[in-house]
């Protein structure tokens, strides 16, 4: 077996997540497929490459110098993909996205916006893997989210733009729930379900739920962590689970969606783009097409669009 640049960034992943199981939800692969992997890379490459400790894993001083020319090596091929997008902007815009409700609503109008540039758009779960595939080259643009306070580091070369600086999270139940008909929901009375995790794990929402919650005077009890949406929706619709969503999700049977009382979880929707890969017109176009697939998802909830139009 020969080190190729998928295994140099799985030990630079494993050193930055801290942990294996970090690193496989950033890497999207499972925690025994990476740790398998692992063990063959450090065949390879002669010893132990980490330490586990009761805080997550080390590097050894192997470690520490396998790590110190992967980065010199990735480095260099960012480097030399950015240089290559340089030369063209006719290509395909590479649009990198976390999962959002008005993504569908994004490609018809990149369509209608960038005509001249066929887009292409991708899902990840994690802010800190899409920041990092824009500094790569994978994306020249990536739309994400951040919670509350949460700011993501941005790689060099790139511009960011606030699409929405302050979406109030709203509270998704059963529309058989004993709270359903109320016009805003006291977090405080919820401190007796079952909650729904937020599926991302890097863009400040877990904390700042936690937050909220302890500020209502409980801790929430995470009893699912599923990235699947639909069944999300169907556990809600059962009275299985509560969660908090953005107030664009389209409507469910058997689901409401009500404000919070204070709007205790806010979400901010940011826009970056590789200013080598987008040309200034091209961005501003690509920024528009955004803004308007937000203001469509409006239609959805029609309590929300007053919301957006007293909140502009």
């Amino acid at each position: 077996m020969e080190l190729e640049l998928r295994h140099l960034q799985a030990v630079c992943r494993i050193a930055e997540a801290g942990s294996l199981a970090g690193a496989a939800r950033v890497l999207g692969v499972s925690q025994p497929a990476l740790s398998a992997q692992l063990r063959r890379i450090e065949r390879v490459a002669g010893g132990a490459l980490f330490t586990r400790t009761p805080r997550g894993v080390l590097p050894t001083p192997l470690g520490e110098f396998v790590l110190s020319k992967a980065h010199r090596v990735l480095g260099e091929m960012e480097a030399l993909a950015a240089g290559a997008r340089a030369t063209t902007a006719t290509g395909p815009l590479r649009l990198g996205s976390i999962v959002l409700v008005m993504l569908g609503a994004l490609v018809q109008e990149l369509d209608e916006l960038l005509p001249g540039r066929h887009a292409t758009v991708d899902s990840e779960d994690s802010v800190t893997a899409l920041t990092r595939l824009l500094g790569s080259g994978h994306y020249d643009a990536i739309l994400y989210g951040e919670v509350n306070d949460h700011r993501t580091p941005l790689p060099a070369g790139v511009t960011a733009r606030t699409l929405v600086a302050g979406e109030p999270f709203w509270i998704a139940l059963s529309a058989r729930h004993r709270l359903a008909d109320q016009e805003r929901v006291e977090l405080g009375e919820l401190a007796d379900e079952q909650w729904m995790a937020m599926t991302s794990q890097d863009d400040g929402g877990p904390e700042a739920l936690h937050t909220a919650c302890a500020g209502a005077g409980f801790a929430p009890s995470l009893r699912y962590r599923i990235g699947d949406t639909a069944l999300n929706r169907r556990l809600i619709a059962a009275g299985r689970a509560v969660a908090v969503f953005q107030p664009t999700a389209p409507a469910t049977a058997g689901v409401v969606l009500r404000p919070l009382a204070g709007d205790p979880i806010r979400g901010r929707l940011t826009l970056a783009w590789q200013r080598r890969a987008v040309p200034a017109e091209q961005a501003g176009a690509l920024y528009r097409a955004a803004a308007r697939a937000y203001v469509a998802g409006l239609e959805n909830n029609p309590r929300y669009g007053v919301w957006w139009k007293e909140h502009p």
